[in-house]
Parts: structure tokens; C-alpha cells; sequence
């Protein structure tokens, strides 16, 4: 599968780099053509791995990853192109998070709103599908690395959007069992929102490697 991912810092490296370990084609997608991180980061990847802009990564996806920093997001999208987005899964992985006023930071945007909702309503004809947020990158693409079943949201409107982004999560080795539909995209609230406790979990545990499990009752 081609997949545009978008963003060069740590999450967009770790989901590039496991999607072309699983033998997916990635460009991976910045402001500028020519950004040092992305193209060290496609020559060290090989073959399947390229760099180029926004745009250029959501033309070639048929996936696209949005892994900007919440702040850029709306930005970066908009390089990227709605036309570049349309009718295709958008897995935005971005938190809404406010670092101006220093750590820890605040939310920038929540309550009855949220960042996946923002972009949903920006890009109409894009399937956003908000999933991987709530957990640190070497988690995302790695879940073993924390021993146990533990649970992954994700929510969006579009059935066919998640059923990819479900398939992807399992290439990731997601199992079945941990992966908790929320429903619509306005659940995307509650998952953006998890991130200042999770913020002060991993103060209290001295990690960023964790996750929570969701137990049933009986």
C-alpha cells in the first residue's frame, strides 16, 4: 500500500519507518521539498521510502497519516491539498496540546470541540479516522513493547476508514480485542482530552511506555 505520512518529527519517523518494515511504500511529507530530517530519514529507509512536501505525500497516499504537532495541523493540512485528501482515510494522530505558556502544556482546543472535528469539517471529503494519540510513538507501532493486552481507541465517521485503519493497526500488532471503536468523530474529544492525565501518568510512572487496558464487567 502507498501511504503519505505527514510530519518528520518522532511520530511521523516511527510510523514511516514501520509502515516500509511492513513493506508499505511511504513519502514522507514536510513544508519543504528539500527538509534534511525527511530526507535522511527516506535514504535510511531505502527504497520504499521517500521525502518530499505535504502535498507531494498526500498525492501518493492512499492512506494518509497526519502526524504534525496539533498546533501545525490545520496548516499543514492545507498544504497538503483537500483534493490530495479526498475520498481517502486521514488517521490523524495529533493532539491539540498548547506548549506557549511552557510544560506542562494546556489544551488549545476542547470540551465541545476537538482537533479530529476541526479537520473533519475542514476536509469534508476526507475520511478522518482519529486513532494512535493516546499512547507514546514507540507504543503506536510496537504495542508488545508494553507486556500485556492494552487498550487503542479510535473513532470517525466513516465505516470503511476505520475498517483500514483497523487493518493497519493490526499489521502494527494490534490484537482485535484492544481495539475500542468510539463511534463517531466526536469522540475524538474524550481522546484528545486523556492526554493531560496521560501527561501526569507518565511524570508519576517515569515513562512514556504505557497504556491503559479497559476491563469489561461482568
Amino acid at each position: 500500500m502507498k501511504v503519505g505520512v505527514l510530519g518528520t518529527g518522532r511520530v511521523g519517523k516511527a510510523v514511516g519507518t514501520r509502515l516500509v518494515q511492513l513493506g508499505h511504500e511511504v513519502v514522507m511529507g514536510s513544508r519543504s521539498g528539500d527538509n534534511p530530517e525527511a530526507a535522511a530519514w527516506a535514504e535510511a529507509g531505502g527504497e520504499r521510502a521517500g521525502a518530499g512536501t505535504f502535498t507531494d505525500a498526500a498525492s501518493f497516499g492512499e492512506i494518509v497519516v497526519n502526524a504534525t504537532a496539533g498546533a501545525g495541523s490545520m496548516e499543514a493540512l492545507g498544504q497538503a491539498g483537500a483534493e490530495n485528501l479526498r475520498r481517502k482515510a486521514l488517521i490523524d494522530i495529533s493532539n491539540a496540546l498548547d506548549f506557549s505558556q511552557g510544560m506542562p502544556p494546556t489544551l488549545s482546543v476542547a470540551n465541545p470541540d476537538s482537533l479530529g472535528e476541526r479537520i473533519q469539517r475542514a476536509f469534508p471529503e476526507a475520511r478522518v479516522v482519529k486513532a494512535l494519540n493516546t499512547v507514546t510513538a514507540a507504543v503506536m507501532v510496537d504495542p508488545g513493547v508494553v507486556p500485556g493486552g492494552h487498550t487503542m481507541f479510535l473513532a470517525g465517521d466513516d465505516a470503511g476508514a476505520k475498517a483500514q485503519t483497523r487493518d493497519l493497526l493490526r499489521e502494527f500488532g494490534w490484537a482485535d480485542d484492544d481495539l475500542l471503536d468510539l463511534g463517531g468523530i466526536r469522540a475524538a474529544r474524550g481522546m484528545e482530552m486523556y492526554l493531560p492525565l496521560w501527561l501526569s501518568m507518565m511524570g508519576a510512572l517515569g515513562t512514556p511506555t504505557f497504556n491503559i487496558r479497559v476491563q469489561r464487567g461482568a
